[in-house]
């Protein structure tokens, strides 16, 4: 048996995605892939640097590595590698660092290490790079839906945000990549699929054959895959034309996530977002007029640099008009290498934790009131797992919508679309449901 590996992910989807295609990677090279537990010769580390907490925390499972087997190889990878590599060139507990659009190469780097060929670093200047990083994988570990990445880097600047530096300008991944990837998946199983990236909106602004539209359309064509999920979306995006097109499809997931970080104008400028509260709740209504009871899900940051009381009460007041299906709450963090950090009238934390737990409550009563529309209504879902709820065995899985479902059924139905009826709601997040199919 090869060499023992293992591997731990921080951060968003697209992290994830790269973190399998990595594992998939050195499974197929001879790698044994183990837990992140003592015993590894080799821990891969596949970092973030969204936040200061999350470089906190990427050091923290770098170090922890080190500890758990002093004589292991650690690799450091991904964003806070390539946000902060003179810091990490200097820390003794990191053996290689592999930056962004460079974990394509990790065999050859491991292999060119192991022969003392290899400088330990793997970073390049990812700002002037136009190569999209082809990553793959093949098959998903655990669960029936699959990550697809198809877009990488981002052109907003966004001024909380570090990620334009540590991801690079926008790339687009090739559409006959994509449908290799998805072929491949399918044939594996799967049989839904989330078509996700840094910055989703603008895949194929940098390339000459279609925008995402184009890329749904032709992943949609595609037999064996039964549902298709969409990653987040910038407000831009949604038009007539896109949401009319959208549903005209029928495996397209009636899920949005759209980013919102502010319902208040002068909070949203501040931040360099490129749209205002009146536009954002027009793409709303758009989506809501093509869909039915469509899941619009966001996120919204709390404590801008500049956000007085008043301000805050604009955001949560449209935040409640809007009523989405889940609201992800964000305290703001500052970021260094960001205009954000170093603007005046910077909120304390306590006034921050307040603002987010007014949302977060808010959130929840909105969750369940969505959630609670669906009770007596015929829903498809697609088995995905085992869970015990109330001492009975239940099968669980997802609708359309990602509403999350429980259903008693015999044998094993993984993998499967079933028809049920939801009944109750339970602890606002899991329908208790009948099968009806």
């Amino acid at each position: 048996m090869g060499k023992k590996a293992a591997l731990h992910n921080l951060g968003c989807k697209v992290n994830a995605y790269e973190t399998e295609a990595m594992q998939q990677l050195l499974q197929e090279n001879g790698y044994e892939i183990v837990d992140f537990a003592p015993g590894a010769d080799i821990y891969i580390i596949n970092t973030c640097t969204v936040t200061n907490i999350a470089d906190r925390k990427s050091r923290q499972m770098i170090h922890k590595a080190k500890k758990m087997n002093p004589r292991a190889l650690v690799v450091a990878a991904g964003c806070y590698v390539q946000a902060g590599k003179e810091k990490l060139e200097k820390d003794a507990s990191i053996d290689i660092i592999i930056g962004n659009n460079k974990k394509k190469d990790l065999i050859y780097i491991l292999k060119e290490h192991e022969k003392k060929l290899e400088n330990r670093n793997s970073v390049i200047d990812i700002s002037h790079t136009k190569e999209y990083e082809e990553l793959y994988v093949s098959h998903m570990t655990e669960h029936t839906r699959a990550y697809i990445k198809v877009q990488d880097g981002c052109n907003q600047f966004c001024t909380y945000c570090i990620i334009p530096y540590a991801r690079g300008r926008v790339r687009s991944r090739h559409k006959e990549d994509v449908l290799r990837e998805v072929r491949r998946l399918s044939a594996a199983g799967c049989r839904e699929i989330v078509l996700t990236g840094i910055h989703l909106s603008s895949y194929g602004t940098d390339l000459q054959d279609g925008d995402l539209l184009d890329l749904i359309r032709t992943v949609h064509q595609e037999s064996g895959i039964e549902r298709i999920r969409l990653g987040s979306l910038e407000p831009g995006i949604i038009t007539e034309e896109f949401a009319e097109a959208l549903s005209a499809m029928p495996k397209i997931c009636p899920h949005f996530h759209l980013s919102l970080q502010s319902g208040c104008d002068r909070t949203l400028k501040r931040m360099n977002r490129r749209y205002d509260a009146k536009e954002y709740q027009t793409k709303c209504a758009v989506l809501r007029r093509y869909f039915k009871q469509p899941a619009l899900t966001t996120d919204v940051i709390v404590g801008f640099p500049g956000e007085t009381p008043e301000e805050f009460e604009e955001s949560r007041k449209f935040v409640e008009e809007i009523s989405f299906y889940e609201t992800h709450i964000f305290k703001y963090s500052r970021r260094e290498g960001t205009k954000a950090a170093d603007m005046e009238h910077q909120v304390s934390d306590a006034d921050k934790t307040l603002r987010s737990n007014i949302m977060i409550q808010m959130g929840k009563e909105k969750k369940k009131a969505y959630m609670e529309q669906f009770l007596g209504q015929t829903l498809e879902i697609l088995i995905e797992e085992q869970a015990v709820i109330d001492g009975e065995n239940y099968w669980v899985g997802y609708t359309p919508q990602y509403l999350k479902a429980a259903v008693r059924l015999p044998g094993n139905p993984r993998n499967t679309l079933v028809l049920i009826r939801a009944c109750r709601l339970l602890e606002d997040e899991i329908l208790l449901a009948v099968s009806v199919s």
